[in-house]
C-alpha cells in the first residue's frame, strides 16, 4: 500500500546510509533494489511504502526507525470512519440552552449564598445538582461534557459549603471530594483550589489552625494567581495566623492581601460566593484583626459596619458585628461587647459553623460578671442552632 511519509525519512534513511559506510550502490545489492530508487527515495521524489521501509529498517539495523515515519495512506473506508467518528463526537443530546441555563443556575445559587438561609438553599442547589447528574448520563460532545463537569464541580462544592454551615459534616465531606474530583477531571485548577480553601475554612472553625494554614498554603500553590481561589486561599491563610496568636505573620499576610485586592474591580455580582468583591476585603481584615487580637480591631469592624448600613448584607453585619465584640473585649469594653453580640445573635444569621464565634464572646463577656452577660446568655440559648 502507497504511504504519505513523514519529511524527515529521507534525511534519516541517508543518514543511516552513511553512518554504515555504505554507498547507494552497495545498499541497493543489500536490499534488492534499484540505485536510482533508492536515491528517489533519500530526496524525497518518492514515497516509500510500509512494506519497503520495514525492509531496509532490517537492512540497516534501525530498529524500526524508518517504518515509524510511513503512515498508511487514506482509503476510501478510512475516510468513512473519519467522518463517521467525526459525527459521533459532535453528537449530542445535550441542547445549548440547557447548558446555558444551568450555567446561570450555578450563578443564581453561588450570589445567592449570602442572603439565603442555609435550609432554604440547600434543596435548590440539591435540585440543580441532580439535573446535571442526569446529563452526564447521556450522550453529550467533549466540550458540553466539560461544561457539565464544571457545573457539577461548582454546585458540589457550593452544597459542601452549606453542609459546612449546617454542621453536616458527613455530607460536607462527600460533597467536598465530589466537586475536587469533577474539578480533577475537567481540569479545572481554580475548584480544586476551592475545595482546599474550603476544606481549610472547615478545619479553622473546628480549632484546627495549623491544618487550616496548610491548606490554605496547598489552596494557593494550586490556584491560577490572582484568582478568587488564590486571593481567598491568602485571605484564610491570614485567619489561621491569627488564631495561632501570630501577630507578625498575620500582618504580613494582611499586606500581601491587600496588594493583591488593590487592583480589582468591582465584579457584576459581587455577592456571588466565588467571586472575590475587594469590597469585602475590609471585612476579611477586621475578622483577622479580630481574632489576632490586634487593637486596630475595633475600628475596622466599626468602618464595616458602617459600610454595610442599609445594604441587604444580613450574614455579613452579623459577623461584622461578632468581629467587633471580640476588639470590645480585647479592648476592656464588655458591657458594648455584650451589646453588639446579642444583635448579631438575634439577627438569626449566624450559620452554625459560626457559632463558635458567639460562644467566644458569650464565654468572654459572662467571665467579667457584667449584668448585661445576662440578656446574651437568654439570645443566646433562644437562637443556638442545632448542631
Amino acid at each position: 500500500m502507497v504511504s504519505d511519509e513523514d519529511p524527515y525519512f529521507g534525511q534519516l534513511l541517508r543518514r543511516l546510509r552513511s553512518e554504515r559506510g555504505l554507498s547507494l550502490r552497495e545498499l541497493g545489492r543489500r536490499a534488492h533494489r534499484a540505485k536510482s530508487h533508492l536515491h528517489e527515495l533519500e530526496t524525497g521524489r518518492k514515497r516509500p511504502s510500509a512494506e519497503v521501509a520495514r525492509h531496509l529498517d532490517h537492512v540497516l539495523g534501525a530498529d524500526g526507525r524508518l517504518a515509524a515515519l510511513v503512515h498508511p495512506a487514506p482509503s476510501a473506508r478510512d475516510e468513512a470512519e473519519a467522518v463517521e467518528l467525526a459525527r459521533l463526537v459532535e453528537a449530542s443530546d445535550v441542547t445549548a440552552e440547557v447548558l446555558d441555563h444551568i450555567e446561570c443556575a450555578v450563578d443564581d445559587l453561588a450570589s445567592g449564598y449570602a442572603t439565603t438561609p442555609p435550609h432554604d438553599l440547600l434543596p435548590l442547589i440539591r435540585r440543580q445538582l441532580s439535573q446535571v447528574a442526569g446529563l452526564l448520563e447521556v450522550r453529550a460532545t467533549l466540550d458540553q461534557r466539560r461544561r457539565l463537569l464544571v457545573a457539577g464541580g461548582w454546585l458540589a462544592l457550593l452544597r459542601a459549603t452549606v453542609h459546612i454551615d449546617l454542621r453536616h459534616r458527613a455530607a460536607a465531606d462527600i460533597h467536598l471530594s465530589t466537586a475536587a474530583r469533577m474539578a480533577r477531571q475537567a481540569e479545572h485548577r481554580e475548584i480544586q483550589a476551592w475545595c482546599l480553601e474550603t476544606r481549610a475554612w472547615e478545619v479553622l472553625t473546628d480549632g484546627e489552625y495549623r491544618q487550616a494554614l496548610d491548606l490554605s498554603q496547598q489552596a494557593q500553590v494550586v490556584a491560577p494567581r490572582g484568582s478568587s481561589a488564590y486571593i481567598q486561599a491568602t485571605a484564610q491563610q491570614g485567619r489561621a495566623w491569627a488564631r495561632m496568636g501570630y501577630r507578625r505573620e498575620t500582618r504580613r499576610v494582611l499586606a500581601r492581601l491587600a496588594r493583591l485586592v488593590s487592583p480589582l474591580p468591582t465584579p457584576e455580582r459581587p455577592e456571588h460566593h466565588y467571586r472575590y468583591d475587594p469590597g469585602k476585603a475590609l471585612s476579611y481584615t477586621a475578622t483577622t484583626l479580630a481574632w489576632a487580637g490586634d487593637p486596630a480591631a475595633e475600628e475596622c469592624a466599626r468602618a464595616v459596619i458602617s459600610d454595610l448600613d442599609g445594604l441587604d448584607r444580613p450574614r455579613r453585619v452579623a459577623s461584622a458585628r461578632l468581629d467587633l465584640g471580640l476588639a470590645l473585649l480585647a479592648a476592656s469594653k464588655p458591657d458594648e461587647a455584650s451589646v453588639v453580640a446579642e444583635d448579631a445573635i438575634i439577627s438569626g444569621r449566624v450559620v452554625a459553623s459560626n457559632w463558635w464565634r458567639a460562644t467566644e464572646v458569650l464565654r468572654a463577656v459572662e467571665a467579667t460578671g457584667i449584668r448585661e452577660a445576662r440578656n446574651l446568655r437568654d439570645a443566646y440559648e433562644t437562637y443556638r442552632p442545632d448542631c
